[in-house]
């Protein structure tokens, strides 16, 4: 089987899609670690303790439809335990305490650290979405919306 192309010259070439102005991840991720909008750096990102506002009150870019759901909770809990059970493991080796102790110290240095640590990383990961232009905050992307549920079939069993 042989297959032939014939190009007309008076066929054209798509024109190639415009270029996006490029902006810059680790300023943005900084902005929103900071909870500063990542377009002007003057708004705030969050509304409550990791509620994101639907858009910045001083230049208007829309925050609503980020896309960070469980990363923050994970790099939060990834970040920890790098910073959580060495140090548990170095006191252990050590000074061998009481587990009282232990659980004097490292409960309580869990918690603030994870709390602590949970709404700069949410504010970075959505400062890098914005960054690159992912989910919503590309304007010349399609929705980012799931496919519609399929309809039952007409007979049923």
């Amino acid at each position: 089987m042989t297959v032939r192309y014939d190009m007309h010259e008076t066929m054209q070439a798509p024109e190639p899609p415009a270029e996006k102005p490029k902006r810059k991840i680790i300023p943005a991720m900084l902005r929103g670690s900071r909870n500063r909008c990542m377009n002007c750096g003057e708004g705030q990102v969050f509304d409550g303790f990791l509620t994101t506002r639907h858009a910045c009150a001083k230049c208007g870019e829309e925050f609503h439809h980020h896309r960070a759901d469980d990363a923050p909770p994970y790099f939060t809990i990834t970040i920890v335990g790098h910073i959580v059970i060495p140090g548990l493991l170095i006191v252990e080796v050590l000074w061998r305490p009481e587990l009282w102790i232990h659980m004097s110290i490292w409960i309580p240095l869990t918690l603030i650290l994870s709390l602590g640590l949970m709404r700069p990383i949410k504010g970075a990961l959505v400062g890098l979405q914005w960054a690159l232009y992912m989910h919503g905050f590309d304007p010349d992307a399609e929705d980012d919306l799931p496919p519609p549920a399929p309809t039952p079939s007409e007979r049923t069993t």
